[in-house]
């Protein structure tokens, strides 16, 4: 029977259908354009400023459900099958949806790395925590520590690892429940989706900007999350409700995600072009405050010397005074 329904499945990706290898195609390639923009503008402004760390968590474990997901699917599998049978060409055309779901795995896994690599953390230092914290009473979001980049780091890392191990023990010692596992991973999938966009709409929402989040990015995906979702449907069925009905929740979610963005992006250029309003963005506010506090800084060294108040013997800064504390200078003149 096995066997009947693996031909038959093969003669289907024999006859291709020439509109829906086109809009397969497409996809994929829209896929990786739309993610270029976000990983250009975090590169670009080398932060990752504005965007959730739990946004980034739910969103690359979400993604690796999902990849994982199709993969395992009797579908899936029954074409993977096929290129056995089939031409090149063909094979391909019948892996674009396997493709589509592997695409965006990888790019939210970049936007992941480039999260790490670019990410900006709350300082320990005494000196810092002043300042971090006048800065998290102007955008009231607090600055995420270290801690929590190597929380997020870890756990993506996990949740990957125990997918990959949990399928390599069902393929190997109990294929008959691998459906059920793949129905799982696409709950499981689904569920992060759905719950992803929550912590970077608050974030957001806080912030009153997008920060280093890609108004481009989202502008695409919203509306292509849908025909995505379409296309998965007209591929697997109501059977693949576990795939397609992630990015039907993506896709709204993002929705919402996306107005406030714009909304806020507006606002700022509104205040920006009527001069009768005050700058109010809590980086210029921040930047000002320091460069003020070295010009003191730098003023009351200036008097110290001025005045002969340091002896040959007594640093230069002490306890209490100004400039930096955890600085080392030379007392001893020559």
């Amino acid at each position: 029977m096995d066997a009947l329904i693996s031909t038959g499945r093969c003669e289907e990706l024999r006859d291709l259908s020439v509109v829906n290898l086109i809009v397969s195609i497409l996809l994929v390639i829209g896929m990786l354009i739309s993610y270029l923009p976000q990983h250009v503008r975090i590169i670009k402004r080398r932060t990752s400023e504005g965007i959730s760390p739990y946004f980034v968590l739910l969103g690359t474990t979400s993604a690796t459900s999902a990849f994982a997901n199709i993969l395992l699917l009797p579908k899936s599998r029954q074409d993977v099958a096929c290129c056995k049978e089939l031409e090149a060409f063909h094979c391909v055309a019948g892996l674009l949806g396997i493709a589509q779901l592997g695409v965006q795995w990888i790019c939210f896994t970049f936007i992941f790395v480039l999260f790490l690599v670019f990410f900006r953390y709350g300082s320990n230092n005494d000196d810092d925590d002043h300042a971090d914290a006048d800065d998290e009473q102007d955008t009231g979001v607090e600055r995420p520590r270290w801690q929590t980049a190597l929380v997020v780091a870890s756990l993506t890392l996990l949740h990957g690892l125990a997918v990959i191990v949990i399928t390599g023990i069902l393929s190997t010692l109990a294929k008959e429940h691998l459906p059920t596992w793949a129905n799982t991973l696409g709950v499981m999938a689904a569920i992060l989706a759905a719950v992803q966009y929550i912590p970077q709409i608050w974030t957001t929402y806080n912030l009153k900007h997008v920060g280093s989040l890609s108004i481009p990015m989202m502008c695409i995906q919203t509306p292509g999350g849908f025909v995505f979702a379409a296309s998965l449907f007209a591929r697997l069925g109501w059977a693949g409700w576990s795939s397609w009905g992630i990015f039907v929740l993506t896709a709204t979610m993002q929705g919402v995600l996306l107005s406030m963005a714009i909304y806020y992006e507006v606002q700022a250029h509104a205040s920006s072009t009527d001069p009768s309003k005050p700058q109010t963005n809590g980086l210029n506010h921040g930047t000002t405050r320091h460069t003020s506090d070295a010009r003191s800084n730098l003023q009351t060294i200036l008097d110290r010397q001025d005045s002969g108040a340091a002896t040959d013997t007594t640093p230069l800064l002490r306890s209490g005074g100004g400039g930096d504390s955890h600085q080392s200078y030379d007392t001893n003149r020559r």
